[in-house]
């Protein structure tokens, strides 16, 4: 799924200055042409009314089997009369193309991991506006401009297979101590791999800007011959070819429901764990601006964020009540008190150029 591979190469994507502002609700409005207009104020009313004239949605990396992303888009489509289609990308194509189309624009939203929300503002493609949840979005999870604003979060988790694995790892600890093999998607290439790394590095006092730890902790899997690098899929899970993988929660979570959930057992690593974060954002020259800006009111509304959290991914929002139903399909709250944001994006941003390099040299070279 491309979706894995958000936090490839292209976050050289180059850094242009944008300047721009937005307040609350009421909102900013911004324009569909690739040439700004000034900026006037908004009611959501004016924008759902104007988003049901534009009657289209077009979004990028959003698609049907991701964070329950088709009921969104369904509820979307009925309640305001919209339609909507969806191409899934990488983050970084997203960004791409958000500014290579910025003369004639096709995409109006997007989803992009959270170290990808500062790139596409600096980039200067993205439109500002920050929804009526504003005051629910905890400050780490948003630009203070409502350039990027974050709809859900993940936390890197230990998947299990109970039915090789006996005693079920629930620390980092646990896992070096074992004799099964554990699974990683491949660091060069995927966002999810490499916080897995970040996460590793953390639990064992390490920082954004201090990834060692982690490194080591993957080379020492490696020289026991422990370390499977590649996707983790579906159907090798099925075949029991995963014995233990390090992936994002809800996306083990999803494994576990849609296989067997008696067989699988999900854990956050006890010494720490890093929490990332999917966010929207709005083309600056989208051509159904009003319409993406009413698709980000409904991601952060209740009713959105309830939808993403039946796709296993953790609401943003922590004030949402969730049904008893989809409550009891995540993982207890408790099992998150040691995971944590990235608290430096710049720092994070420098250490993820160079970890494919460092991955293949103190890594791979160790695998037989």
């Amino acid at each position: 799924m491309k979706r894995h591979l958000s936090l490839k190469s292209a976050l050289i994507i180059s850094i242009m200055a944008l300047g721009v502002s937005a307040c609350g609700t009421p909102q900013q409005s911004a324009p569909a042409a690739n040439t700004p207009a000034p900026a006037k104020e908004q009611t959501l009313e004016e924008i759902q009314k104007l988003a049901k004239q534009e009657g289209k949605v077009v979004s990028v990396g959003m698609p049907d089997d991701w964070a329950n992303w088709k009921q969104t888009w369904g509820d979307i489509t009925t309640k305001y009369g919209l339609t909507h289609s969806d191409t899934d990308l990488t983050s970084s194509e997203e960004i791409a193309k958000f500014d290579a189309e910025k003369n004639n624009p096709t995409a109006d939203i997007g989803d992009v991991g959270m170290a990808f929300g500062p790139i596409a503002k600096d980039k200067g493609v993205t439109m500002p506006y920050k929804t009526s949840y504003w005051n629910d979005i905890p400050d780490w999870a948003k630009d203070k401009d409502g350039n990027w604003m974050a709809g859900y979060q993940g936390t890197i988790s230990i998947l299990v297979d109970k039915a090789q694995v006996k005693n079920p790892p629930k620390t980092w600890e646990d896992i070096e101590k074992g004799d099964y093999k554990v699974q990683i998607p491949d660091v060069t290439k995927s966002s999810q791999a490499q916080m897995g790394v970040l996460a590793a590095a953390i639990a064992h006092g390490g920082s954004e800007g201090n990834i060692q730890p982690g490194l080591d902790f993957f080379a020492k899997l490696a020289k026991q011959n422990r370390l499977v690098t590649k996707d983790v899929t579906k159907a090798d899970l099925e075949k029991g070819e995963v014995q233990v993988a390090i992936l994002w929660d809800f996306v083990s979570l999803g494994f576990k429901d849609q296989i067997d959930p008696n067989r699988f057992e999900v854990n956050i690593p006890q010494e720490g764990s890093i929490v990332g974060a999917y966010t929207t954002i709005i083309n600056k020259y989208a051509p159904h601006p009003n319409a993406a800006k009413l698709a980000r009111e409904f991601i952060l509304s209740d009713e959105g964020q309830i939808n993403l959290a039946k796709g296993y991914a953790r609401p943003i929002r922590e004030n949402v009540k969730l049904p008893d139903e989809v409550a009891k399909k995540l993982i207890p709250s408790e099992q998150y008190k040691n995971a944590r944001p990235i608290k430096d994006f710049k720092t994070w941003d420098d250490t993820s150029k160079k970890i494919p390099q460092m991955w293949q040299e103190q890594v791979l070279v160790n695998i037989k």
